[in-house]
């Protein structure tokens, strides 16, 4: 699928994610004669955390109303569903169960009813143990909340669509093409990558785990900062996979970012359990052991780290035991699957979030944009950034509008 990328063009996307491929695409749709490229710093498209994810399509319930998560999330999702069935593109509108199983968290169970429904998600409903048990028949609580809209796909088949749209619409995508350096000119931005260098009229930088660091090169303030935090999958075994039926999630902390252990059915028919969210050493810790130095020193002279460690210091304790522990991993989700043992799962894999944190401390909720001179940033971009992925995308595409006036 990889072309070479050319010596100028009118706009350059970096990023071969279902982000940047997602407003690559928009952009071609809007002004079919721009001369665009996509530049890929790995050998395939769509390897970091487009790939390494749960493959939930969100329907919008936890996010504050009014912010772009809320948003850009529900749009993105009704978006996704129609791109999917034109495409023929596996999704499968299955539905997720959020449960309390302790009367301290029905507060918070009111409160995520009432940003859905402020969000306009479709058909929430409140549910009682027995409404729990007819959806979910192993699965135990006091209360639920049911989400039809949620769902599950395969978003690096989606990616690959979206790619296909990029192709098909003249441009070019090139990956193994890592950008390492940006000069910002009076009338163009000058991209120093891996084939060369590229001379674009502007560009928008949809890098993840990298986002900071090329939007530093091309003059934008360090903050926020990525933090990688690692998320382990666990798998049910084939035998169990009977006790999940579709989607189930614990009633999460409001204040993080992070939704808890929960048992999702993979578009494949698996079963996962997770995911963790622990802190680590390198932006694509696949492996727990993989430490890359630069990364390692970004994120410890970050004054941002210390302040969320001492802030968040107890979940980070519980992620740690849920990293170290198959059978406390197993507990957190047998809370609301008793059924559930240790010796029920097995490994499957893990994804790196790319989390911007802020030199506050404070861990960045709401997707993040900013400019500088010739070139737009996506800055924060996790879940559910794949789900809202067409619906971000035509937010760019109006952002770059207004900074970049392209020729239409």
């Amino acid at each position: 699928m990889s072309t070479q990328a050319p010596d100028k063009c009118d706009l350059a996307v970096v990023g071969g994610g279902s982000i940047g491929l997602a407003v690559a695409r928009e952009l071609l749709r809007r002004r079919p004669t721009l001369s665009l490229c996509v530049l890929e710093r790995e050998p395939e498209l769509a390897t970091h955390q487009t790939g390494h994810n749960s493959g939930v399509i969100h329907a919008g319930i936890y996010y504050t109303p009014g912010s772009l998560k809320a948003r850009l999330c529900v749009q993105g999702a009704r978006e996704l569903y129609a791109y999917a069935a034109q495409r023929d593109l596996p999704v499968e509108r299955c539905g997720k169960v959020i449960i309390a199983t302790h009367p301290s968290e029905l507060a918070r169970l009111d409160e995520l009813q009432r940003r859905g429904e402020a969000n306009q998600v479709p058909g929430l409903r409140r549910l009682d143990a027995e409404g729990i048990r007819a959806l979910e028949p192993h699965a135990v609580g006091i209360a639920g909340l049911h989400s039809p809209a949620t769902g599950i796909a395969d978003f690096p088949a989606i990616a690959r669509a979206y790619a296909h749209d990029v192709l098909a619409a003249g441009a070019a995508i090139a990956t193994a093409c890592e950008v390492h350096r940006v000069h910002p000119r009076p009338r163009a931005v000058v991209l120093q990558h891996s084939h060369g260098t590229t001379e674009a009229h502007h560009a928008i930088f949809c890098a993840g785990a990298w986002s900071d660091r090329l939007a530093v090169l091309a003059g934008a303030d360090p903050d926020p900062r990525i933090v990688p935090f690692r998320g382990a999958y666990l798998r049910l075994a084939a035998e169990r996979s009977h006790l999940v039926r579709s989607l189930i999630y614990p009633v999460p902390d409001p204040a993080l970012p992070f939704l808890g252990v929960h048992l999702t059915r993979h578009i494949d028919g698996e079963v996962l359990v997770g995911p963790t969210a622990l802190p680590v050493l390198a932006r694509d810790a696949y492996s727990l052991g993989r430490v890359r130095r630069e990364d390692l020193l970004d994120t410890l002279r970050w004054p941002g780290t210390w302040r969320m460690l001492a802030r968040w210091w107890r979940p980070g304790v519980t992620e740690l035991r849920h990293a170290a522990s198959r059978a406390a991993f197993v507990r957190a989700a047998a809370r609301y699957v008793p059924e559930l043992r240790a010796q029920d799962v097995r490994p499957a894999f893990a994804g790196v979030r790319a989390q911007a944190l802020a030199r506050d401390g404070r861990l960045v909720d709401d997707f993040a944009f900013s400019t500088t001179e010739r070139a737009l940033h996506v800055r924060n971009a996790p879940s559910p950034a794949a789900t809202s992925s067409l619906a971000i995308a035509s937010y760019v595409a109006d952002r770059a509008d207004e900074e970049f006036a392209l020729a239409r």
